[in-house]
């Protein structure tokens, strides 16, 4: 029995172990699910996974100060080039690529990696055929910039295309028979026909598409995005975002876990 005038302790929670997501607009998140019950699977404690929505990327820094017992963020649309100047460091391949999707604190430092590379590589791999000698590239994103440093790495020459023509890119009206093709692998980068917004696609001459063609659309949501039905219905081969989704949020991970 306790003494009369005995008090009890109150005890602080511990300050749960944080992870994120930052991009701008966030709706549904795959991450938020995903790492939620892979922590839970883990039998990791007090540990949380948060979605942070910023309008600008000049809100980063107040996150991560603000932000307490932050270890682990991943970047999405359209922050993967634009918060690289608010890192100390980058790995090797976030360094060649030019973005960033991972983020680690570690020792009070943001070190930025690029997990999309391994996901969408080993995802598109076992789809090339002999043919898929030229791609063209939808988007000059961050996302962009991962596909490209993977074909390049494959030996398959690329052509960016956008809404505006540029010296590099070519924009979507400059498209002709020829360019269809010629590049028989066509991989969407952009964010055109996600969810909500899901009737929206790249406005590309379907039409010059066979069954020689790859479509690969880093979209997940929905499963088969019009570009991927147009696609499909031309004969080509289709591919959507999930698998890349998967393999690079794991190896996020392994950069959280264990660098």
């Amino acid at each position: 029995m306790a003494h009369k005038n005995s008090k009890q302790i109150d005890i602080p929670p511990a300050i749960p172990t944080t992870y994120g997501l930052i991009g701008y607009p966030l709706g549904h998140s795959f991450s938020s699910t995903y790492f939620t019950e892979k922590f839970y699977r883990e039998d990791i404690p007090n540990t949380r996974y948060q979605t942070f929505p910023l309008e600008q990327i000049e809100e980063f820094k107040s996150l991560v100060t603000e932000t307490e017992n932050l270890l682990g963020l991943n970047v999405t649309i359209p922050y993967k080039t634009a918060v690289i100047p608010f890192l100390d460091q980058l790995d090797e391949t976030a360094e060649k690529v030019g973005a960033v999707n991972t983020i680690k604190v570690s020792d009070g430092k943001l070190i930025g990696y690029n997990t999309d590379v391994v996901g969408f590589e080993q995802s598109l791999q076992p789809l090339l055929q002999k043919q898929h000698q030229k791609a063209l590239i939808l988007g000059t994103g961050g996302a962009a910039q991962a596909v490209a440093y993977v074909l390049q790495k494959l030996g398959i020459s690329y052509q960016f295309v956008s809404r505006t023509a540029g010296p590099k890119k070519l924009a979507y009206k400059e498209l002709r028979q020829t360019h269809m093709q010629e590049h028989l692998l066509i991989v969407n980068t952009t964010p055109l026909g996600m969810a909500p917004n899901d009737q929206s696609f790249p406005l590309i001459p379907y039409e010059f598409v066979g069954k020689q063609h790859l479509f690969y659309d880093l979209v997940y949501n929905p499963e088969k995005t019009i570009f991927l039905i147009k696609g499909k219905l031309q004969g080509a081969t289709i591919k959507n975002g999930k698998e890349m989704l998967i393999v690079q949020a794991e190896r996020a991970w392994d950069v959280w876990m264990m660098g």
